[in-house]
């Protein structure tokens, strides 16, 4: 498949119970299931794209554990790239030149919207 070159985009990942706000450019949520307390219309999202997001036996086996997140990093970034329909699928539905990430995990630093963000960097 030929890829068509697109202007550089801004990969941006924000929780979704942060605010939205207009720099967020084009708002992806990238989470199998829907964040708890969050309204749809309160998340002002462009796209929910539940195919992108780890698959459910790989989020049941690392249960935002820390301690095996650089394992879940190579398990998903795996996954992403056999699962290039979704990922080519994502980027030609942004709109703009920002993207940004939605994701509803607590810890910030260990969470798939970080790898899934290094994963289109890299593209």
């Amino acid at each position: 498949m030929t890829r068509m070159k697109r202007m550089p985009l801004a990969i941006r990942i924000k929780r979704a119970y942060d605010p939205p706000e207009p720099t967020d450019g084009f708002r992806v949520l990238i989470d199998r299931l829907w964040p708890r307390g969050i309204r749809k219309e309160d998340a002002r999202l462009d796209l929910w794209a539940k195919d992108i997001a780890p698959s459910p036996a790989l989020r049941q086996w690392y249960q935002r554990d820390p301690a095996k997140f650089a394992e879940m990093r190579n398990r998903y970034r795996r996954e992403l790239e056999q699962n290039r329909p979704a990922v080519d699928a994502l980027l030609a539905a942004v709109q703009g030149d920002t993207l940004t990430l939605v994701y509803a995990s607590r810890d910030t630093e260990h969470n798939h919207a970080n790898v899934l963000r290094e994963f289109l960097e890299k593209l």
